[in-house]
């Protein structure tokens, strides 16, 4: 069995075992001879690998490497020393960090980040559409994808469901691969991260477990909260940080609300948590919606060049659609494949017909009395004095609030939110939602009250 013959044979080992098998796993290998004793060796980067390979496709090419030389009767693996290591593998320093940049950099198809999940090639910093709502933990994203020295540690991304916490995740990975592919990036999700602790302890191999979480240079674990109340997998989580933090290394942590929040999370793993940068992706405001839409059209422009669309249409889906950027394109993207498909412009009536189902299922349902109560809470003030005559600050600023959340989270007009308000004049209530309007620029407080109340709200 020469090296000439192994070249020969890898490309039947992809078409049998597919490409993506093929380029994580087999790729990485290289062929240094046979030993007496018809005994096969191969030079892998890692332990893990080896291991992985002889598991899961050693019979498959144990048969192959036979049929070409039968004095072949055994594999063997070994980690490559610093003389037949793969060039890949070279451009680590440390060994422990040879297990993920070989696969990584010879799969840059199928997107695949040992032993993480796939990377979405939509999901960049080019296509994130940045507002006031996400501003923040935009810049600090792409402060984190730079890869250079750690500043804030871990980054720690929280918000609702739709609001681009996955998409900033597959940027930073993105962008880390393609500018520093020195480091060792590792994404995967808190539901893959346990599956693999699971995997490695059912068959007896926890070390090669320890070995490729601690020897990644940025670790990112999308949705944590999953991992909250399973105690062994939350134990190897808090060791796992404990030493990539020990070693300066960058962990990206994202989550659908802060840690103090995430029940049955154990408090050390939550304190560490907070030890970083903790950001909120704020609920998105019109503005941002309106944005992502028109990014979206003009994608769709190349897709359908002559389909027609009727001014008004955007601002409608943005005010109509508020509480979740994915259902928001979802419905861009039925609106034009459905005009496309009957051959008619985009018009309001066609919209209005063909996500009557969108529409109606994001129809505001919060009432003038709910949001009166919650505002009420908030400040801590008695439901009569925030209805009430009173015009006291402590009573009439509390009672704008309410009033622009009504005007934000009800179909309700002017005129009824005023008779609401213990039969207030409409113009009362414009005043009011514009004093907020201008506060919220002007004064943070204000600010996070009103986004804090929002979002319990729609909750």
């Amino acid at each position: 069995m020469t090296k000439d013959q192994w070249g020969a044979l890898q490309s039947q080992l992809s078409s049998t075992i597919g490409e993506n098998n093929y380029k994580t796993w087999i790729e990485p290998m290289e062929f240094h001879g046979v030993e007496p004793g018809g005994v096969a060796v191969f030079n892998v980067p890692t332990n893990f690998i080896g291991t992985y390979v002889s598991q899961n496709f050693g019979d498959i090419l144990l048969a192959k490497l036979s049929g070409m030389d039968t004095d072949v009767r055994r594999l063997k693996f070994q980690v490559a020393n610093a003389d037949t290591r793969p060039a890949p593998a070279q451009q680590q320093p440390r060994p422990a960090a040879q297990s993920q940049p070989a696969p990584a950099a010879a799969a840059p198809a199928n997107s695949d980040l040992l032993p993480g999940a796939p990377l979405d090639g939509r999901f960049t910093f080019d296509s994130f559409v940045v507002g006031k709502p996400n501003e923040l933990a935009h810049a600090a994203a792409k402060r984190v994808a730079e890869g250079g020295q750690v500043t804030f540690n871990p980054l720690f991304l929280y918000g609702g469901v739709g609001l681009g916490k996955t998409h900033l995740m597959h940027a930073i990975a993105w962008d880390l691969r393609n500018n520093r592919p020195d480091l060792n990036v590792l994404y995967l999700s808190a539901e893959q991260f346990m599956y693999r602790f699971v995997q490695a302890l059912r068959e007896r191999r926890m070390m090669d477990f320890k070995e490729l979480f601690r020897s990644v240079d940025v670790l990112m674990v999308d949705d944590v909260q999953f991992i909250a109340g399973k105690d062994s997998t939350q134990e190897e989580f808090f060791h796992t940080f404990n030493a990539l933090v020990d070693q300066n290394k960058q962990i990206i942590i994202s989550a659908d609300r802060a840690p103090d929040e995430i029940k049955d999370l154990e408090n050390r793993i939550r304190s560490r948590l907070q030890s970083g940068l903790v950001v909120d992706l704020h609920p998105t405001d019109y503005e941002l919606r309106l944005g992502i839409l028109q990014s979206k059209v003009q994608n769709y422009r190349e897709q359908y060049p002559a389909l027609q669309l009727d001014d008004g249409i955007l601002e409608f889906l943005a005010h109509r659609i508020s509480t979740n950027v994915r259902v928001l394109e979802g419905a861009l993207t039925r609106l034009f494949a459905f005009a496309s498909l009957v051959g008619q412009p985009i018009t309001m009536e066609l919209t209005q017909d063909c996500l009557a189902d969108v529409l109606r299922a994001s129809d505001r349902k919060i009432s003038i009395e709910e949001i009166q109560r919650k505002v009420a809470e908030h400040y801590h003030i008695r439901l009569s004095d925030l209805i009430g005559p009173k015009r006291v600050r402590n009573f009439a600023r509390p009672r704008q609030v309410a009033m622009y959340l009504c005007k934000q989270l009800t179909a309700r007009s002017l005129p009824e939110i005023g008779r609401r308000f213990g039969g207030r004049d409409h113009t009362t209530v414009m005043h009011g939602v514009k004093r907020i309007e201008e506060l919220r620029t002007q004064d943070s407080q204000i600010a996070d009250d009103v986004e804090l109340l929002r979002r319990a709200l729609e909750a």
